[in-house]
C-alpha cells in the first residue's frame, strides 16, 4: 500500500513539473515566434508529438505523420484531419509521414 501511495505520489510531482516545463516551452515558443528564432517551430513539433502521445500515439512520432498513415488506410478521422492541413499547407500529411517513427506503414 504504501508503495503505491509513493508511486503516485511520484506522478503527482512529475506531472506538476511537466505542466511547468509546458508553461515555460509556450511563453519560449511565443518569443521564437515573435523574432523570428527557428526555435519557436522546433517548439511547435514537440507539442505536436505530445498531443500525439496524448492520443495515444508514439511520444516521437507528429499527429501529421500518424495521420498520414491512417489515410492511407482509409481512416476517417485522418482523411478529415489531412484534409483540414491540406488548406495551409498542401499535402501536408503525406509529406510528414515518418516511416520508422510509430506504427509501420504496413499495419
Amino acid at each position: 500500500m504504501k508503495d503505491a501511495i509513493r508511486q503516485r505520489l511520484s506522478m503527482l510531482t512529475i506531472w506538476l513539473l511537466c505542466q511547468i516545463a509546458a508553461v515555460i516551452a509556450s511563453v519560449w515558443m511565443l518569443f521564437a515566434a515573435l523574432v523570428g528564432s527557428r526555435r519557436a517551430w522546433t517548439l511547435a513539433v514537440a507539442h505536436d508529438q505530445l498531443a500525439n502521445a496524448a492520443f495515444g500515439g508514439h511520444e516521437d512520432e507528429t499527429l501529421s505523420s500518424r495521420a498520414g498513415k491512417a489515410a492511407r488506410q482509409g481512416k476517417r478521422w485522418a482523411c478529415i484531419f489531412c484534409r483540414l492541413l491540406d488548406r495551409f499547407d498542401p499535402n501536408h500529411c503525406e509529406k510528414s509521414i515518418e516511416p520508422d517513427e510509430g506504427k509501420s506503414l504496413r499495419s
